[in-house]
C-alpha cells in the first residue's frame, strides 16, 4: 500500500430490528431490515471497496445486518465480532478502529446508533458535496452508511481526522 492511497472506513448501521420478548442484545431484524441489508450489500457492492475486515457487534441483528449485507459483496473479508461496538460510543469506537493493524486498507464496521452517527460526525473534519448535510439531516437510519476516508495510521484515528465521502440510506 502506498503512504499516498486513503484508508477507509464504512461506519454501517444494523438494519431495521424487530422488538420481540428478547434482551435487547438479542433481537433479531424485522423483516423489512432483512431487505434493506441485502440492498445495502448491493450498494456496498457497487461503491467497488474491496474491504480487508469487517468489525461487527455481537448483537443478533447487526451479525444477521452483516451476513446478509456480505453475501452481496465479490469478496468476503475477514470478519471479526468484537462485543466492544455493542452500546459503544463514538470515543469507544475509536478506541476499537486505533487498535487495527496498519496492514488493514479498508474496513467496514457494523453498529449501533447513536455511536454509529456520532462517530461519522465527529471523524468527518470534510465532507465531500452534501453528504454530512443529508447524513445529519436523516439521522443515520438503520441499513444507513458513511464512507469516509483518512491519511495515515490507524492509531491517528482521532476527531476530524476524516473526509465524509458519501452517505447512503436504503431511502435514498
Amino acid at each position: 500500500m502506498s503512504v499516498a492511497e486513503p484508508r477507509r472506513i464504512v461506519l454501517f448501521r444494523h438494519a431495521k430490528a424487530d422488538w420481540p420478548q428478547v434482551a435487547d442484545h438479542e433481537r433479531p431484524l424485522a423483516e423489512r431490515g432483512r431487505k434493506d441489508a441485502a440492498v445495502a450489500g448491493r450498494k456496498l457492492s457497487d461503491s467497488g471497496i474491496t474491504f480487508d475486515l469487517a468489525l461487527c457487534s455481537t448483537a443478533t441483528r447487526t451479525r444477521e445486518t452483516w451476513k446478509l449485507a456480505v453475501h452481496e459483496l465479490a469478496h468476503r473479508p475477514k470478519t471479526v465480532y468484537e462485543e466492544r461496538i455493542y452500546e459503544a460510543s463514538p470515543g469507544e469506537l475509536i478506541a476499537v478502529l486505533n487498535e487495527l493493524p496498519d496492514d488493514v486498507r479498508n474496513v467496514i464496521l457494523i453498529g449501533h446508533n447513536p455511536g454509529v452517527h456520532g462517530l461519522a460526525d465527529i471523524l468527518a473534519g470534510a465532507a465531500e458535496d452534501e453528504a454530512r448535510e443529508r447524513m445529519n439531516r436523516r439521522g443515520f437510519p438503520a441499513a444507513g452508511f458513511a464512507l469516509l476516508t483518512f491519511d495515515g495510521p490507524w492509531k491517528s484515528v482521532e476527531p476530524g481526522v476524516a473526509t465524509l465521502m458519501d452517505y447512503w440510506a436504503p431511502s435514498e
